[in-house]
Protein backbone atom coordinates (compact mmCIF):
# COMPACT_ATOMS: atom_id res chain seq x y z
CA UNK A 1 0.00 0.00 0.00
CA UNK A 2 1.39 3.39 -0.99
CA UNK A 3 0.80 6.53 0.99
CA UNK A 4 0.29 9.98 -0.47
CA UNK A 5 3.37 12.22 -0.45
CA UNK A 6 3.38 14.75 2.37
CA UNK A 7 3.87 18.23 1.00
CA UNK A 8 3.63 21.53 2.90
CA UNK A 9 3.50 25.13 1.71
CA UNK A 10 5.07 27.58 4.17
CA UNK A 11 4.70 31.31 3.67
CA UNK A 12 7.31 33.60 5.20
CA UNK A 13 9.85 30.78 5.12
CA UNK A 14 12.96 32.96 4.93
CA UNK A 15 13.04 33.94 8.60
CA UNK A 16 11.42 33.72 12.01
CA UNK A 17 8.51 31.40 12.72
CA UNK A 18 8.06 30.54 9.03
CA UNK A 19 11.66 29.35 8.77
CA UNK A 20 11.37 27.33 11.98
CA UNK A 21 8.15 25.74 10.74
CA UNK A 22 9.71 24.85 7.37
CA UNK A 23 12.73 23.25 9.04
CA UNK A 24 10.52 21.30 11.45
CA UNK A 25 8.39 19.99 8.59
CA UNK A 26 11.47 18.92 6.62
CA UNK A 27 12.69 17.12 9.74
CA UNK A 28 9.32 15.33 9.95
CA UNK A 29 9.70 14.05 6.38
CA UNK A 30 7.63 16.58 4.44
CA UNK A 31 8.58 18.02 1.08
CA UNK A 32 8.41 21.76 1.73
CA UNK A 33 7.73 24.62 -0.65
CA UNK A 34 8.74 27.88 1.02
CA UNK A 35 7.78 31.37 -0.12
CA UNK A 36 8.75 34.84 1.03
CA UNK A 37 8.57 38.43 -0.07
CA UNK A 38 11.17 40.83 1.19
CA UNK A 39 10.80 44.44 0.15
CA UNK A 40 13.74 46.78 0.44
Amino acid sequence: MRTAPRVALVTGASSGIGRAAALALVGAGFAVVGTSVRRS
